[in-house]
């Protein structure tokens, strides 16, 4: 693999194996306020924005909920299921250190809301290798758009030729695309209906990347 001087990560499903609890506090939330639904619906939506997803759950559950109440009950469930059961992807926090004993550049590049990525990175102590970190609230486009991705570009001040991405969706792999920038898959249960030939290599394990 050539080197690059500068490394960004999606977070969810990327960095930390999020998606399952994910999906599971959206249907714990649908079930508490009337609806019925299963958390492989989330697969169908994996990757897409908050708005596409709720609105999938939604009508796979056939509730109507107001945006607000549903997103606050969902916010106790998933920040409790992510205290109790979140851990980080299969050495991805190896590779993070490596990254950081060698003098890299590190960012998070994550469609999440800044709740949800401050919490995560909080509780598996990640915050100490990241030189910056982009969230929901940081841009107007969701992936599959790169504007995530140029704005990391002009943080680090550097050209796309220069920045690996790791991604695990159809969408972040099509942002890391139109932003010129390689990426590398990261494969797990809740994505294994997405397209990630984009990617110039897909593994499951932080491991199995050679530098």
């Amino acid at each position: 693999m050539k080197n690059y001087k500068a490394y960004l990560f999606d977070m969810d499903g990327t960095l930390v194996a999020s998606e399952k609890l994910k999906g599971k506090a959206l249907t714990e939330t649908c079930i508490l306020l009337g609806g019925q639904v299963e958390v492989e619906v989330y697969k169908d939506v994996m990757g897409q924005s908050w708005e596409c997803v709720v609105s999938h759950f939604f009508e796979k559950a056939e509730i109507q909920p107001e945006i607000e109440t549903f997103n606050l009950e969902f916010k106790k469930i998933y920040t409790e299921l992510l205290f109790k059961e979140l851990i980080p992807n299969l050495n991805s926090v190896a590779l993070l250190a490596k990254l950081k004993a060698t003098g890299e550049k590190i960012g998070v590049v994550s469609s999440a809301t800044k709740w949800m990525v401050d919490q995560i990175l909080l509780q598996l102590n990640l915050t100490v290798f990241f030189d910056f970190v982009i969230t929901k609230e940081d841009v107007t486009n969701h992936k599959p758009h790169p504007e995530a991705y140029l704005l990391a570009l002009e943080k680090l001040s550097l050209s796309s030729s220069d920045v690996l991405i790791f991604e695990d969706s159809e969408a972040g792999l099509i942002a890391a695309k139109r932003a010129n920038c390689d990426s590398i898959a990261f494969q797990h249960e809740f994505n294994m209906n997405h397209d990630l030939s984009l990617a110039i290599e897909t593994i499951s394990d932080f491991n199995e990347i050679k530098f």
